[in-house]
């Protein structure tokens, strides 16, 4: 990340914003508004906490971040929904298919099968589309 979107001197919403904007585009846009009806203030946290606090910290670049990421939630192996935002945004930050392909393989070795399965369908489906346009269909 820019070292201008995570400027101390600005609010940690501001940071939030920024970052999410980088981190995961339109999707994570998308995921704030979702709460806008339901939960305003947990969408405050969210920009404010994970993105204008964590992944504005120094010590790991937006690409380590989401290797993190991406094997944290395929461990966890219920978080199918913020799995894909993640591995969109890993491709997003650098990350290739093949990389994330095996971050998500050695999470076989260390939360189960069935979790590793779960996360190469969710890449499967969050490759698709990309995969469609290399191929011209």
């Amino acid at each position: 990340m820019t070292q201008q979107n995570c400027n101390a001197d600005d609010s940690r919403l501001e940071r939030g914003r920024r970052a999410l904007a980088e981190i995961d585009g339109e999707a994570g846009e998308k995921v704030v508004a979702a709460l806008a009806d339901i939960a305003p203030d947990f969408a405050t946290y969210l920009l404010e906490f994970p993105f204008g606090d964590i992944y504005c910290r120094p010590g790991l670049d937006l690409r380590a971040r989401e290797i993190a990421t991406i094997a944290a939630l395929t461990a966890l192996g219920n978080a199918a929904p913020q799995l894909k935002v993640h591995i969109a945004a890993g491709l997003n930050v650098g990350l290739t298919r093949d990389e994330i392909t095996e971050i998500i393989m050695q999470m076989a070795v260390y939360a189960g099968f069935p979790a590793a399965l779960n996360g190469l369908f969710a890449a499967k489906e969050v490759f698709a589309p990309q995969s469609a346009a290399e191929s011209g269909a």
